[in-house]
């Protein structure tokens, strides 16, 4: 196991007074060990169990939101040009997720009762993803379970109380073991870029029903410094370890692009992954990036230009479709077709490199 700074315990107990203090004020029934039904420390699991160690607050110490409020991007009073927000289309409309909120709560259950999705942020690793729920379970909605791998959020599922590694975006513990859940595309950006593109845009409230100061980061300098907060299985010095980069995994195998690398002008990276054929999209000026297939259902696989200054439109391709972020064709021949999603989203460098091996880097 890999740690970068001797004073990591201070730091440790520090975060974790603010955490469970807080989470005693937030309904969150958070404390206690960590077995939770069918997903326990005693049933099998696919990742080394003595690598999954106890984050703290307990189970449901950081609560999970439910259907939280919304309120129009334009009238949004609390967010700052610069501000991280998460993205993804529900029921359609654009719901933004900022991240002042997700670093305190961490998972969001929301959506119509026939297609719910959770929204997932883990602060320590920088990755930010959605998955759609069953909605044939009595409860379909997911939690935080307290326990961390590499560093990275462990949720359980309140259907079955199964553990759910959200990088590997896989069960990993109980009774839906090796089940992967069905993604749903998410973009990360600045609140600025994420109001250039879709001003009708619906953004959560802090109105959660919680006692937080989402004003202040609760994990002090972690964003800028090199040391980790917990142990990681490998360690790797090509990039910062907090760097945020886009990658895609398939087997194991991953590939990352620094949302630094990008440039000031919209690039767009056609390539071959394992045997994928995707396109890479991004803007450094605008931190915001996407992975998708260019496979289409047909077999036709497209070629992808970038296209400047006509957000949200990001992208073009030789038969002269016009493509959004969100990798829905908005004119051409195609025109209402959907990009099959990847095995991809933002995570922070030192993540990608302790969950996954071998990890290459496209800008070098």
């Amino acid at each position: 196991m890999w740690c970068v700074h001797s004073d990591r315990k201070s730091l440790l107990v520090l975060l974790l007074n603010t955490l469970v203090l807080s989470a005693c004020g937030g309904g969150g029934g958070g404390g206690g060990g960590n077995s939770i039904g069918g997903g326990n420390s005693q049933s099998a699991w696919l990742i080394p169990q003595d690598e999954v160690v106890d984050g703290g607050p307990g189970i449901d110490g950081i609560p999970a939101l439910e259907n939280p409020s919304y309120e129009s991007a334009v009238t949004n009073t609390t967010l700052a040009p610069d501000d991280l927000v998460i993205a993804l289309r529900s029921d359609g409309q654009t719901k933004v997720f900022p991240h002042d909120i997700m670093d305190w709560h961490e998972i969001v259950n929301d959506g119509p009762s026939d297609d719910p999705f959770i929204m997932s942020y883990c602060p320590l690793t920088g990755s930010a993803m959605a998955w759609k729920g069953r909605a044939s379970d009595a409860d379909a909605t997911f939690g935080v379970s307290g326990l961390l791998y590499n560093s990275n959020l462990v949720l359980y599922d309140r259907a079955t109380r199964s553990f759910w590694s959200q990088m590997l975006q896989l069960s990993v513990n109980g009774s839906r073991i090796r089940e992967r859940p069905e993604t749903v595309q998410v973009i990360e950006t600045t609140f600025a870029t994420l109001t250039d593109m879709y001003p009708d845009a619906l953004v959560m409230t802090r109105d959660t029903g919680h006692s937080r100061n989402y004003d202040q980061y609760p994990y002090g300098d972690y964003l800028t410094s090199t040391r980790l907060l917990f142990d990681v299985s490998r360690a790797d010095s090509r990039l910062h370890p907090k760097e945020r980069a886009i990658g895609i995994c398939e087997n194991d195998a991953c590939k990352v692009y620094q949302l630094e690398g990008f440039g000031t002008s919209t690039q767009a990276i056609n390539e071959q992954f394992n045997d994928q054929s995707i396109v890479v999209i991004g803007n450094s000026a605008l931190n915001v990036a996407a992975i998708y297939n260019r496979q289409l259902s047909d077999g036709t696989i497209l070629t992808f230009d970038p296209l400047q200054d006509e957000l949200p439109n990001i992208m073009s391709d030789t038969e002269g479709n016009v493509w959004d972020i969100f990798g829905t064709a908005v004119s051409g021949p195609r025109s209402g077709e959907q990009l099959d999603t990847t095995q991809s989203y933002t995570a922070m460098w030192f993540a990608w490199v302790a969950l996954f091996d071998p990890v290459d880097v496209h800008f070098n």
